[in-house]
This record gives structure tokens, sequence and C-alpha cells, in this order.
């Protein structure tokens, strides 16, 4: 019985981590859109708001990332850029981020 069991576990995983790898393409297309970062960090922020927002993660810390993500762009675009802690919190957010998916392109 314990086999059966651990065999359902490990594809399980692996479902979860084909689901992960879709959400993190879906993730970097979504940050290849919008204005150039470097030329206009404001406007590409809040172009970044609504698209994560539509995005589905079935991991959890994923989910919790992409919101995360999403919530530090409104707020750097709220400030219109000019909040230090809105800017720390995009690239705390992104750093994460990239530790989830790896070349998702936030912030590259």
């Amino acid at each position: 019985m314990a086999l059966a069991l651990s065999a359902c576990g490990s594809s399980g995983n692996a479902a979860q981590a084909t689901a992960s790898a879709k959400t993190c393409q879906q993730i970097s297309a979504v940050l290849s859109d919008g204005p150039d970062p470097t030329q206009d960090p404001v406007g590409y922020a809040e172009a970044q708001i609504l698209p994560l927002r539509q995005l589905h993660a079935a991991d959890a810390e994923l989910r919790a990332a992409i919101g995360k993500l999403a919530s530090a762009y409104a707020r750097f675009f709220a400030s219109d850029g000019k909040s230090v802690l809105a800017t720390a919190a995009v690239v705390d957010a992104t750093r994460h981020m990239n530790t989830l998916c790896p070349g998702a392109g936030a912030g590259e």
C-alpha cells in the first residue's frame, strides 16, 4: 500500500512541476510586454499589474509571488515611481520571482 501512495505522490509532484513551469512561461510572457522598463519604469509597472493578476498558479508559493509582484508594481505606479518603499518592494518581489522562475525576465 505504501508503494501505491508513493507513486501517486510522485506523479502529483511531476504534474505540479509541469504546471509551475507553464505558469513561469506565462509570467515571462507577461513581463516581456509593455514599455521598456529602463526607459519608462512607471509605464512598465502599470502595464504589468492586470496581466499578472489574471494569471492563475496551482502552486501556493508561486501564486503568492505573482500577487506580491503585481501589488509591488501597483504601489510603484501609484507613487509615480517616487516612493523608495515602493521601489524596494518591486526589487524584493522581482528577486523572489526570479528565484521561483529563473529567467522569467522580471526586472531584467
